[in-house]
């Protein structure tokens, strides 16, 4: 099903309802509506419509990592051996496989990849980045950043 085009660019009201999701995908419609200004039938519509579009990919929930055990988070540049595309696509399709990997890029700069990974602590991070990381697909190095405290940390 193709997905559904939104008219010309985005209005004050589209703005402010994606605005409002984003901070809280919960959001009853009825109080998604007073917030933007608009009544609960074309704040649904609009809703509706914006998803279609694929503006709003999904919704989901913020979990604690201090609750869950993964408060320990290092930033990991990542040098390969080959970056024609049948190694980029192997390393990607590894890394997808890898929950300890909260996030990947493929960087333009003096290395290839940026990870951002999540777990216990240092100890399990030494475990990750040997036994893992440094065996993905077409690895040549690693250079490790730990992060001592996130100042923020938001997603668009």
């Amino acid at each position: 099903m193709d997905k559904e085009q939104v008219d010309g660019p985005l209005d004050a009201f589209d703005r402010k309802l994606l605005a409002e999701v984003s901070k809280n995908g919960r959001l009853p419609v009825t109080e998604l509506a007073k917030r933007i200004g608009l009544s609960k039938s074309p704040t649904q519509a609009r809703l509706r419509r914006l998803e279609a579009a694929g503006y709003i990919l999904g919704y989901r929930a913020l979990l604690d990592p201090a609750k869950l055990d993964r408060e320990h988070v290092a930033f990991v540049e990542v040098r390969l051996t080959d970056t024609r595309e049948p190694a980029l696509s192997a390393f990607n399709a590894a890394v997808r496989d890898v929950p300890e990997i909260e996030q990947c890029h493929l960087i333009a700069g003096q290395f290839d990849y940026l990870m951002k990974i999540r777990c216990r602590d240092m100890r399990a991070y030494r475990d990750i980045l040997a036994e893992i990381v440094s065996n993905l697909p077409h690895v040549a190095s690693t250079s490790t950043h730990v992060s001592m405290q996130a100042v923020k940390d938001a997603a668009l």
